[in-house]
């Protein structure tokens, strides 16, 4: 059995788990730059805001609706993921960390010892104990079904007519399930496939797993159709992977608040980049052997193509330095940059990775390459200073601005909450 947990509304969530007077309201999280809306209450969506609208065509209506706007506020949102998916690795044998607010727990062998409903709910009701954030589960055979059932188990409670619980352990709950659910919401169906499917009859995910493995394979993309059938039918195809079996690459991209055209302000950004992404791999025991830069300019603009611009360097041996990082993602920007062009954007992409720490390969002059032991040293205390006392408090010089200047790539958030669980000055203050 498989279970699935999903945090509901989650960026919405997070806003509101330190803003108490949010509850209740309609709330909307824009985008980077507080350019379009990612995230939705349930009050925002009955009102009608559609996700990805550009947010200056719906702000008359927002102000005139009562609608409150928070700009991302991803450190919030990290950490809040955080807390949730450590609590879910304390109760189940094997945790997946599909995205920043869903998970796939393997329950083999718990049906022995649990009933799964019970035990479903008190994984939920911890969770919002625990965290303040709402979650909502799904337990079937598979992960389609667990992903299906999680969504019912969502739609029933947004109604009020549900625990937030949903179980599939028997061939009838299944075949009742599957035909409450429209094809295009299954799991693994796209645009594409949905309009085959319609244009075939089939309307239902119940429909979808009647039909025929050879059309499935013949129309639903070979063996990935048929695994799909064989998902809904409820048999497994698919066990849950652990992060670091599932990790293949690593990046850390941000649009600029404004576009930039210094060489010092595109490279502040992406030394900020590299070093984030140093902390990434430290903090999930990893280590990488290729990173690859890349700058955007504005693709819609008259300038023409390309707009994007990038270059890839082998490091000397699988590293998680921060220093090393930063020094191969400065090399690759002189190679990727282009004078006289806008850049919108920039980002670093680490890929080979390796469990840190794993034995190197040494060069032709017989050492491993890459920084020494002391190295280590000074990384763990870098990270041990930012963990106390916030990140970005201790920096690579090249990631900070000249004195009195700021940051000239940093993101628009006009409107962002603090950070109250990662920064000692931002923290929630309790008045008696």
């Amino acid at each position: 059995m498989f279970g699935l947990v999903d945090c509901t509304n989650f960026y919405a969530s997070c806003e509101r788990v330190f803003r108490p007077e949010l509850e209740g309201r309609a709330v909307v999280v824009l985008s980077n730059n507080d350019g379009c809306v990612i995230a939705r209450s349930q009050e925002a969506k009955a009102l009608g805001v559609r996700m990805g609208e550009p947010y200056f065509q719906v702000r008359e209506l927002m102000e005139r609706r009562g609608v409150v706007v928070c700009s991302s506020n991803y450190e919030l949102y990290g950490d809040m993921s955080r807390r949730v998916m450590w609590y879910l690795q304390q109760v189940a044998p094997a945790v997946e960390v599909y995205s920043i607010d869903e998970a796939f727990l393997d329950l083999a062998g718990m049906t022995r010892h649990f009933d799964l409903a019970s035990w479903a709910g008190d994984v939920r009701g911890a969770v919002r104990q625990r965290t303040g954030i709402p979650v909502c589960v799904g337990v079937a055979p598979t992960k389609t079904l667990a992903k299906l059932a999680n969504r019912l188990a969502k739609q029933d409670a947004h109604q009020g007519a549900g625990s937030g619980v949903v179980v599939l352990d028997d061939e009838q709950q299944r075949r009742e399930a599957l035909g409450r659910v429209a094809v295009e919401d299954v799991w693994g169906v796209g645009g594409r496939s949905a309009a085959k499917l319609h244009a075939a009859g089939v309307r239902t995910a119940a429909e979808l797993a009647g039909v025929g493995d050879a059309w499935a394979r013949k129309n639903l993309g070979g063996v990935v159709g048929a695994r799909l059938l064989c998902e809904l039918r409820g048999f497994s195809c698919a066990g849950v992977v652990v992060e670091d079996e599932a990790r293949k690459s690593l990046a850390c991209t941000r649009s600029f608040g404004r576009p930039l055209t210094r060489w010092e302000d595109v490279a502040g950004a992406v030394a900020t980049h590299a070093a984030r992404a140093g902390e990434k791999l430290r903090r999930q025991g990893l280590a990488a052997r290729l990173l690859t830069v890349f700058v955007e300019t504005n693709r819609f603009a008259a300038a023409p193509p390309p707009h994007s611009f990038s270059a890839q360097l082998t490091l000397s041996g699988a590293t998680d330095d921060t220093v090393s990082l930063t020094r191969a993602a400065l090399k690759g920007l002189e190679r990727a940059w282009r004078p006289g062009r806008t850049y919108v954007k920039a980002g670093v992409v680490l890929d080979g990775l390796e469990r840190a720490g794993a034995a190197a390969q040494g060069t032709l002059f017989g050492d491993a390459g890459g920084p020494g032991p002391a190295r280590g040293e000074l990384m763990r205390a870098l990270d041990a200073l930012n963990g106390r006392y916030g990140s970005g408090t201790v920096r690579v010089a090249a990631a900070v601005p000249g004195p009195g200047k700021a940051e000239a790539w940093a993101m628009r958030r006009e409107v962002k909450s603090p950070a109250f669980t990662t920064k000692w000055g931002e923290l929630w203050e309790v008045r008696c």
